[in-house]
């Protein structure tokens, strides 16, 4: 378990224990539905998370975020299954996910949005 930052601690004392944290924080290698479960499985193939499957249909997922459709809503998970951002299902159909983001397909429009759910982009779908 990684220790908590002291008040005394040195620069590199700091450093050290943030790249720990940040060394625990597994990345998603599946996402699988079984019957009304979603399992969610870290790059070492160990169980991570189980979600009740009426989150959602789980759309993607990139490394460390998932993206799921639900009824007028797009809702982006961390690797934890903790929802941090909610967005209109009007902004489109999902057309993939990557381990950066996710495209959607609005009409003649291919939009792209980061893992934060923030557009980045849109060009013609041709």
């Amino acid at each position: 378990m990684v220790e908590l930052i002291g008040e005394k601690d040195t620069y590199w004392q700091i450093n050290n224990r943030i790249y720990q944290i940040i060394q625990h924080k597994m990345a998603i290698s599946n996402i699988e539905k079984h019957g009304s479960w979603y399992e969610i499985y870290d790059e070492k193939g160990k169980k991570t998370k189980t979600l009740s499957a009426t989150i959602g249909e789980v759309e993607g997922f990139g490394r460390d975020f998932f993206v799921v459709s639900r009824s007028a809503w797009i809702e982006l998970y961390d690797e934890g299954g903790r929802k941090y951002k909610t967005l209109p299902a009007s902004i489109g159909n999902i057309v993939s996910v990557s381990s950066n983001g996710f495209v959607v397909r609005n009409g003649s429009w291919l939009d792209t949005y980061d893992k934060t759910g923030k557009k980045i982009n849109t060009r013609s779908a041709k």
